[in-house]
């Protein structure tokens, strides 16, 4: 055998194992998102936490940057759900509109927050959880300030939070304006409901942590005040829950609170929305996958393992491009002669993610997104690409509030 004649068949051998790790990477997530999907048709375990309501003191915690416009219809919706003993309590955060003086007209009791340097949700978090310091409620949920909550969700929040002494996330899904025609608003509802309903209901049948989005979150006082919630991270959420779960709080998912925002119908607002979400999904997996790993072995705590499926699954457009990528790949090698193999994988791969988008699509969203709007998929996939090109030139890392614009 000749020298060349070796190399080739060592870089056939090479290229053949790189695209079978490849395929087999891409198989397991397309089969972790199949499972989440499937598992969130079976019925809710039969949970239910009834009779602390009445004898427990809430505080809802509203982190709140000139937030005037939407700031008035968001309380107005919280104080009448709330006990006389609750209160309400909004950081003013930077403000430099009258978000302060009309959240107190509406019966909240605000304290405001000036700080140039360290900016964000997680800071304000932070002071208004110093300020309950002193006197502190037996439960704090935490609200943003452009949400609708469902008149029972602060109620269920609580019940679930006192019960079980974890932390609880609610129902957080997102609407497209109602006069919005748009195929991307209608896709970017669509990954929503999969993504902060569907797939949290799936993975509570196994166990996983529910991820913490935001909004409709609530802690027992002594697990929040475990963790540090001051940072500036494009996902101080996530990263709240992930930091939860290491501590031994793994937050549980509560489907029956509901609580509804609004998608941004300006296109640069969407962009910059999209933007700090994929980005700070990527960061996370980044450093939180080997953390996980690593405190799993460190505390021996192999439950923590648990955390990392749902973290291992890349947003829905990264996805796609990924496994496509893969299959053009594959395909291409395979025509040449390298292995079919990894193409039957990848194939494989994407027959659990095509079946899971549409049983999901079909049982979830068929009533608020037309059949006809999936075909737009790869539109807003392409949308999408210069986001994710973005963050391997050019990361984003500093938080930025979307702005916000009249509710429907």
């Amino acid at each position: 055998m000749s020298i060349v004649q070796f190399l080739g068949l060592v870089i056939s051998f090479a290229t053949n194992i790189t695209l079978l790790i490849s395929a087999i990477v891409v198989f397991i997530i397309c089969l972790i998102f199949f499972l989440e999907c499937i598992a969130a048709l079976l019925p809710d375990k039969d949970i239910a936490y009834k009779g602390n309501w009445q004898n427990t003191k809430v505080t809802v915690l509203i982190p709140a940057h000139n937030e005037e416009i939407v700031i008035a219809s968001t309380l107005e919706k919280i104080i009448p759900a709330l006990k006389k003993e609750d209160s309400v309590v909004v950081v003013a955060d930077n403000c430099t509109d009258a978000t302060a003086n009309i959240a107190r007209e509406k019966g909240a009791r605000v304290i405001e927050r000036y700080d140039a340097v360290n900016r964000g949700k997680g800071y304000a978090l932070d002071y208004g959880l110093c300020f309950l310091d002193s006197k502190p409620p037996d439960v704090v949920i935490f609200v943003d300030a452009d949400c609708v909550v469902e008149n029972n969700a602060i109620e269920l929040l609580t019940e679930w939070a006192i019960a079980t002494q974890q932390p609880v996330q609610a129902s957080y899904l997102m609407k497209k304006a109602q006069n919005s025609h748009s195929s991307k608003d209608y896709i970017s509802q669509f990954s929503i409901i999969i993504r902060n309903f569907v797939r949290l209901r799936g993975g509570a049948f196994f166990g996983f942590p529910s991820m913490l989005n935001g909004t409709g979150m609530a802690f027992p006082w002594s697990v929040i005040r475990r963790v540090n919630v001051a940072n500036a991270h494009l996902l101080e959420d996530l990263k709240l829950g992930m930091d939860l779960t290491i501590a031994g709080h793994k937050p549980i998912f509560c489907p029956e609170a509901k609580v509804m925002g609004y998608l941004p119908s300006s296109l640069q607002a969407s962009k910059n929305q999209k933007t700090r979400w994929e980005h700070g999904h990527l960061q996370l997996m980044q450093t939180y996958i080997p953390k996980l790993l690593k405190e799993a072995v460190s505390q021996k705590r192999f439950g923590l393992l648990l955390s990392i499926p749902d973290l291992f699954v890349p947003p829905l457009s990264l996805l796609v491009i990924t496994w496509l990528g893969t299959m053009v790949i594959s395909l291409f090698f395979g025509v040449l002669g390298v292995s079919w193999l990894a193409t039957l994988i990848v194939s494989l791969g994407g027959l659990f993610f095509f079946t899971a988008i549409l049983t999901a699509w079909y049982t979830f969203a068929r009533k608020e997104f037309p059949l006809g709007e999936l075909l737009a998929i790869p539109l807003y996939v392409l949308w999408k690409i210069p986001v994710y090109i973005k963050f391997i030139i050019k990361p984003e890392k500093k938080w930025i509030r979307t702005e916000r614009e009249n509710t429907p």
